[in-house]
């Protein structure tokens, strides 16, 4: 095929694209004779991107601090739009599967080795400084991993501990929710009263969690692997990515924003140890009291029972 004829049969796939849509291809062309090359700042929008950093402090290192979570923020998108990839591919078959959550994964794996940019990458007075400033905002409110977390288990297995015996799958949304693991960092264990933090979180997004908790209920990862075939299930590479990819984001990346925390807030001897949204930062932090576990019928009696451990980290 030549290049006229090869200029011909797009131009006709062209046609019958916008016929499709009822639309006029002539219109469409003539549209290219007027329109701006694209170019690369354009595309990725790098102006926008890199007017989004605004300190509330004089301190440089503010920046990183900024500059880090927003780049967390980003790679916790990519996470949803691959688990939305699952969730929503009918009949999936388990080398799609293993794919997107081997991306999935490698997310997290580099979000765990980058920790090392928060924990050398400041000074330690210019932290204990800036962080003044954030209270009473924290970490904890990154809607987009409580997204995650909602996408990718049953909410069973993101209740607290303490209520959990009590609670099966046809506990009502609302109880549900009042019960997830975190909402023991925003309330005070002798009032119950919900502090700040977790008011305004939920002001401003319990309405997408509840949603996002509904559409989930039968896709979400773990219901995906469940809908698979038998032979499917038993897949030793599928297996052991989904053992991976729950102990990295429930142990390894939890214990590396740990430690981190732990380096700038205790060992530092400034401050007074407290978390910038209040919260028993330690406790809620820590996996071992969190259990949080996407899939625990994954892993064995002795696994489980040792789960968050230091000799599991």
């Amino acid at each position: 095929m030549n290049t006229t004829d090869n200029s011909e049969s797009i131009l006709k796939e062209i046609d019958l694209k916008f016929q499709a849509i009822n639309q006029k291809t002539e219109v469409q062309l003539e549209g290219l004779l007027w329109s701006k090359p694209i170019t690369y700042w354009d595309y990725i929008q790098t102006d926008a991107l890199l007017n989004l950093q605004i300190q509330r402090t004089t301190l440089p290192d503010e920046m990183v601090f900024i500059m880090y979570h927003q780049v967390n923020e980003l790679i916790f998108k990519m996470i949803l739009w691959e688990i939305d990839q699952i969730a929503d591919t009918q009949n999936i078959q388990v080398d799609f599967f293993s794919e997107r959550l081997s991306r999935i994964t490698r997310y997290f794996d580099m979000l765990t080795n980058s920790f090392s940019i928060m924990e050398n990458g400041m000074d330690v007075d210019q932290y204990m400084k800036f962080r003044n400033t954030l209270t009473p905002a924290s970490g904890f409110q990154s809607a987009q991993y409580r997204l995650i977390e909602f996408a990718s288990t049953d909410v069973i297995n993101l209740t607290d501990r303490r209520y959990k015996a009590n609670f099966d799958e046809n506990t009502d949304l609302e109880t549900s929710f009042e019960h997830l693991y975190w909402q023991a960092a925003g309330k005070d264990y002798h009032t119950g009263e919900k502090s700040y933090l977790l008011k305004e979180f939920e002001n401003k997004y319990k309405d997408q969690f509840l949603k996002q908790i509904t559409t989930f209920k039968d896709k979400n990862i773990w219901q995906k692997f469940t809908q698979l075939p038998i032979d499917d299930q038993q897949n030793h590479e599928l297996i052991d990515a989904m053992r991976h990819y729950d102990k990295t984001v429930n142990i390894t990346w939890v214990m590396q924003h740990l430690n981190t925390a732990r380096k700038y807030i205790l060992e530092s001897g400034k401050g007074n140890g407290e978390a910038t949204g209040g919260s028993d930062w330690q406790k809620y932090m820590h996996p071992k009291y969190q259990r949080r576990i996407f899939f625990p019928k994954l892993w064995t009696e002795e696994e489980l029972s040792n789960w968050g451990t230091e000799t599991t980290v």
